[in-house]
Parts: structure tokens; C-alpha cells; sequence
């Protein structure tokens, strides 16, 4: 069984009297441990499909099973308490908070767990050490460089160690040197961990660090590359 397992999945939403459908009957299975490239035109439906499968958003119609689960059949409470076991988010624009330091943003997601001090210290080190970021813990987002906002960022969506990673652009706001820098951590993600990582980009070479690339254009799915 695959951990995603989309069938004719559809997202519609209605802009004044125009209804808009960025995805459309999408059929579509993710085997755990598989690092998957979207990529398409801007309105292709890319992020919608990312934000359906992190449970952010929710399918008009069809079928959305993670690890046999149906998500459309979720209640908010139940999607939230979900999200925070199954998705680490990754954002183009790091989504930190400015006035708390990278220790405490990373340390955010676990709050949400019954876990003890002592416990979120080790877990929060742990994963700004993975990162590279261990002598940082303590500066603000403004005191650091946009490559190292975005590994803090990278630390927070892997504190809890959720099955899934979706990142959004996660290479767009970055020079080249810190874009390779972070695609290479997501592959050692990927490889030496097996994490299931779904990412958003229209980059050809940052999809190119992925095993499989799909198409998306209008909403559908259009070719699959298998790296």
C-alpha cells in the first residue's frame, strides 16, 4: 500500500461568480520513502496539491488516504493533532517568527506534543546540530543570513520527526551556493533517513535531486521522469 493515495482528487473554490479548479480528477500514489518533485506553470496546481496532502486544505471531491487514513473525513481537531505527527512543513519564505530565537522557533512544533523540557532540549539541539546551526541557537531570524533562516526552518519541520516533508519552493528565496546546500540536506533527508519528502519547484535542478518528477498543468498530471 502506498502512504499517499490520491483518487480523482479535485479542489474547486468559487472567485465571485467564476469557479476555479487548480486541481482536477487527480489520480495519484507516493510509496513511503520516495522524494517526489511537482513542478508547473504558476496556477497548475501545484501548492494545492501540496497543501491537500499536508492537510491544510481540504479536497471538494475524491479520495485522499496517508497511511491508510482518509483525510477528507478529518474534523479540524483531528487534521491538526494529524499534522503533528505526519507533516513537517518547509516554506520558500522560512515562516519564522522574528522574536524568537532559532532555539525556540524550532522548538514550536513540539509544544504541541506531551513532551518534558529535558525532552524538547534534545530533540531542538539535535536538529539544529543535523542543520549545521548547533552555535546559533540563540540569534533571531535578523541576525542570520537567508541560508540559515531557511535550515532553521528546515530543523523546525523535522523536530518531531514527521513521516512526511513538503516543502514549498524551499530553494526560491536563496543564492546558489545555500540553494545546493539545502537540497543537499534534503537528499541526506531523504537517503539516510527515508523521509517522504513531496516539494514544490520550478527549478529544474532542484528537481533534478529528486527521484521522480511529475508534471502538473491545469490541474492534471501530465508526465512522470524518474531520476
Amino acid at each position: 500500500m502506498a502512504l499517499i493515495e490520491c483518487r480523482r482528487l479535485t479542489r474547486s473554490f468559487k472567485k465571485g461568480e467564476t469557479l476555479i479548479t487548480p486541481l482536477k480528477d487527480l489520480d495519484l500514489d507516493v510509496a513511503a520513502g520516495t522524494f517526489l518533485a511537482l513542478m508547473g506553470p504558476s496556477g497548475s496546481g501545484k501548492t494545492t496539491l501540496l497543501n491537500l496532502i499536508a492537510g491544510i486544505d481540504r479536497a471538494t471531491s475524491g479520495s485522499l488516504k496517508i497511511d491508510g487514513r482518509e483525510l477528507n473525513t478529518m474534523s479540524r481537531s483531528q487534521l491538526a493533532v494529524w499534522r503533528s505527527e505526519y507533516i513537517g512543513y518547509i516554506f520558500q519564505l522560512y515562516n519564522l517568527v522574528p522574536v524568537l530565537t532559532a532555539y525556540e522557533n524550532v522548538e514550536l512544533p513540539l509544544l504541541l506534543h506531551n513532551y518534558s523540557k529535558k525532552e524538547r532540549h534534545a530533540k531542538v539541539s539535535l536538529a539544529l546540530e543535523m542543520v549545521g546551526l548547533a552555535d546559533r541557537y540563540d540569534h533571531f531570524p535578523r541576525q542570520l543570513s537567508g541560508g540559515q533562516e531557511q535550515r532553521v526552518a528546515i530543523a523546525r519541520a523535522i523536530v518531531a520527526d514527521p513521516k512526511i516533508l513538503v516543502a514549498d519552493e524551499p530553494t526560491g528565496d536563496l543564492d546558489a551556493e545555500a540553494a545546493a546546500a539545502t537540497m543537499t540536506f534534503l537528499k541526506r533527508l531523504n537517503t539516510e533517513f527515508n523521509k517522504t519528502i513531496i516539494m514544490v519547484t520550478h527549478d529544474p535542478k532542484t528537481a533534478a535531486v529528486a527521484q521522480q518528477t511529475l508534471h502538473l498543468e491545469k490541474g492534471r498530471l501530465e508526465t512522470a521522469v524518474t531520476a
